[in-house]
């Protein structure tokens, strides 16, 4: 749970800094720019934007997380429920897949 609760709250850090992007054309279109330099997606999406932010993370080579629900991501940005999010700065996008890669390892 203590993971859970940092990649959270790096979430909300990144947001007063600037650096993240939610909602989908938002993020696919910062995709498309070579922006997003991490895409965070929730375990809730539904199917068919699942499959669009996968196929366009794989074509421009974005790495990409399945993590919380609509409801924690949007808790953590400060917003209403989010889906998609995507790190536009490289150091914040380094240490959120440090733990985001720990968090899946249990």
């Amino acid at each position: 749970m203590k993971q859970k609760q940092q990649i959270l709250q790096l979430l909300g850090l990144a947001v007063r800094a600037r650096m993240l992007i939610s909602g989908e054309e938002l993020v696919v279109k910062d995709i498309r720019n070579n922006r997003a330099k991490l895409v965070i997606i929730s375990t809730d999406a539904s199917d068919n934007t699942m499959k669009k932010i996968q196929d366009k993370c794989n074509s421009y080579n974005v790495e990409l997380h399945v993590f919380g629900d609509r409801s924690d991501l949007g808790h953590a940005t400060g917003k209403a429920e989010r889906v998609v999010l995507a790190i536009n700065d490289q150091g914040f996008a380094k240490k959120l897949i440090e733990l985001l890669n720990e968090f899946n390892r249990g």
